[in-house]
């Protein structure tokens, strides 16, 4: 009883308590071990999974490892990557029900370098400050995904936006993907096609045979051996029939002005599916080249994907000098944009109708009219739930040189027929460019050139719509002004602002001087104007009122079974430019918020809104300081780099200071012969 009440007593006095503290950090750490707790107070939940992710990392039947190469001790803004990554993957082993592992290589001996060699990783260079000198590094940042027998990866990490939805969407496509290639009934057909003529480009065809066959070579192995590959030598009759399927045709004219040629793409086709692979010939420094090569096994492992994977099919309409899907000044990088998740069908109104199969339809940059009976077929799609995209142009613009060889743009208004059903719908498009000050700064020998094309700030984002939530910094190049003002008049239909110019933006009619630096700048026509909108709810047909005067002995015009008012909810969504979906604003990573803000459009439109918030986490983490007053800027800098910082130290204390007089009264309260120092 005695060593009883003497372990009591040492429990009450002041010597155990180091003790006992290290006993309570133990017990801590065993818990936390176990079941930890993470707070995310990021305005965007950047640092936590989104439901999607949750979902797909719980449904993983065979297990998936990862494994993340990588340089440590990195400069600023790359350290940042290394623990978003580590912080990552411990969140997605969290979600898991096992089947989930990752390792981590610090890429510091020749054993790791190997090993991500092996897996196709590779270093890259990044810019660093040192000792007041700017050098150059070679770095390691990428993570090797691995499921069943398919290996993929993600290599060059330079940021982390976007990384969780491009992790999340390897993951789903890997896991669709190896159902799918193990359920495929023939095999994948790979095809190098190519003809003799591409020789003039001084182009070494059996160096391109090699390297699209160790190309082949490796994606095969790690695609469960389901494609087939085989090289065709285009002979001259074959060149049209073969360019004209795959769009993979070249025309050159040679210095004396004679008239060539040729063929050079890969495709890969399955049934009656095909995808071509980005090659092309580009002038070089020392002549000619094959450009995408040098990523070709990434690029073949991404359309092998997109093609047997199940993908959402949405109707592209065609026939109006649409912007073409295969041509790569044309909509190639926003179909590729898309290609992960949906398959893009063309279809020419003129001879079919959209199928049911089909709930989302896109058209973009139409340059010719619409008849009445495609617009009705658009209207009636509508009627029935269907969703529409739409990105138009106001004018077309078309290049011409003077006699010593400056070029000159002309400016053609256009005239496709859409505004015939739009303004029904509420909505009006300018003949005109919208202009602002809040633009795009370019420097041209040292100097400052305004083009005064709209850049949008999180102010001019909707950052309560989830298509346009968390972005920033997005270009709306040659956009019109759109006047949404009957629109809102119709209680059944929601319109929502997506995107607009800031309030010191106007707009011009006649754009034949858009020069930088040329255009004035119209003081007193500055206002704010709507570049995206979407409409969503049950519209009224543009054709209501005019349906009886169709021809009603047209089939393909089934008045009998007009519908002049919605039967389900549809969506219209509305950009007054086609050009955010050409490569001059979406590149291939698609690293510009401009394509996440289309992406995330075509997602909302098709039903799969639930990927947006995960798209676009950590595209506007920093908030910028809109004002032009220079004594605001200094007083803003002054506060963030000293006056914080003295107010979190003056807190501080002020706390230690409450802590030390609180514990000095229950010491003078509860035992008043304390002999501790340190309170008194």
């Amino acid at each position: 009883m005695k060593s009883i009440k003497n372990f009591i007593k040492w429990i009450k006095s002041p010597a155990s308590d180091f003790v006992l503290f290290v006993i309570v950090l133990v017990l801590a750490n065993l818990v936390s071990n176990k079941a930890f707790l993470r707070i995310d107070l990021t305005n965007q939940k950047t640092y936590s999974l989104s439901e999607v992710s949750k979902q797909v990392i719980k449904t993983i039947e065979e297990p998936l490892s990862i494994k993340f190469f990588y340089t440590p001790k990195l400069p600023a803004p790359y350290n940042n990557v290394e623990q978003y990554v580590k912080d990552l993957l411990v969140e997605y082993k969290g979600n898991s029900k096992g089947n989930f592992s990752y390792e981590c290589y610090k890429m510091d001996n020749t054993a790791n370098q190997n090993i991500a060699r092996d897996y196709n990783l590779q270093q890259f260079q990044i810019q660093e400050i040192k000792n007041d000198a700017v050098g150059f590094k070679q770095v390691w940042l990428g993570l090797a995904i691995i499921y069943a027998d398919h290996i993929d990866t993600i290599d060059q990490i330079t940021s982390t936006d976007g990384l969780e939805y491009k992790l999340t969407t390897k993951i789903s496509k890997m896991i669709s993907t190896t159902n799918a290639l193990a359920g495929l009934d023939n095999k994948v057909k790979m095809t190098l096609y190519y003809s003799k003529s591409i020789e003039a480009f001084n182009i070494d065809t059996a160096k391109l045979e090699s390297l699209v066959k160790d190309a082949y070579t490796k994606a095969n192995e790690q695609s469960m051996d389901r494609i087939d590959y085989s090289t065709v030598v285009a002979s001259d009759t074959d060149i049209d029939e073969i360019s004209g399927k795959y769009g993979i045709g070249l025309k050159w004219n040679d210095r004396k002005g004679n008239s060539y040629k040729g063929v050079i793409g890969i495709t890969l086709e399955y049934n009656d599916k095909f995808r071509v692979l980005p090659i092309e010939i580009q002038p070089s420094l020392f002549g000619y080249s094959v450009t995408g090569l040098d990523d070709l096994e990434t690029s073949l492992k991404d359309t092998l994907q997109a093609l047997v994977s199940k993908v959402q099919e949405i109707g592209y309409i065609t026939g109006h000098g649409e912007a073409e899907l295969s041509e790569q000044e044309g909509a190639y990088m926003f179909n590729n944009l898309l290609s992960d998740t949906y398959n893009l069908k063309e279809l020419d109104l003129t001879k079919e109708n959209i199928s049911s199969g089909i709930n989302t339809i896109v058209i973009n940059g139409p340059r010719e009219k619409f008849s009445d009976e495609e617009l009705y077929k658009i209207d009636q799609f509508l009627m029935k739930g269907g969703n529409i995209a739409l990105f138009l142009d106001s004018f077309n613009i078309s290049q011409t040189y003077n006699q010593f060889g400056q070029p000159s743009y002309n400016y053609e208004p256009l005239d496709s027929g859409l505004d015939k059903i739009l303004e029904k719908y509420g909505i009006k498009l300018g003949k005109d460019y919208v202009l602002d000050k809040n633009c795009l700064i370019s420097n041209q020998n040292g100097r400052q050139e305004l083009n005064y094309i709209p850049l949008l700030s999180r102010d001019n984002m909707n950052q309560k719509h989830i298509i346009s939530k968390n972005l920033s910094r997005v270009i709306f190049l040659q956009s019109s002004s759109m006047d949404i003002t009957d629109a809102k008049k119709n209680s059944d239909i929601t319109t929502t602002v997506l995107a607009k110019s800031s309030p010191r933006s106007w707009t011009i009619t006649e754009p034949q001087r858009l020069v930088a630096n040329a255009v004035e700048p119209a003081k007193d026509k500055e206002n704010e104007q709507n570049l995206a909108v979407i409409l969503e709810g049950k519209f009224n047909s543009a054709f209501d009122s005019a349906v009886k005067a169709l021809d009603s002995n047209n089939d393909s015009m089934p008045i009998d079974s007009h519908l002049s008012k919605s039967l389900q909810k549809g969506k219209l969504f509305i950009v007054s430019t086609a050009s955010v979906t050409s490569p001059n604003l979406i590149d291939e990573e698609a690293s510009m918020p401009i394509a996440g803000f289309i992406r995330n459009a075509i997602d909302y439109l098709s039903g799969n809104e639930e990927l947006c918030p995960m798209r676009t986490k950590g595209y506007s983490q920093f908030s910028s300081l809109n004002t032009e007053n220079k004594s605001a800027i200094i007083l803003a800098k002054f506060f963030n780099q000293y006056l914080l910082v003295f107010i979190v130290a003056l807190i501080g204390l002020i706390v230690l200071r409450a802590r030390n007089l609180h514990r000095k009264h229950i010491r003078e309260i509860f035992d008043p012969n304390d002999t501790r120092e340190g309170d008194k």
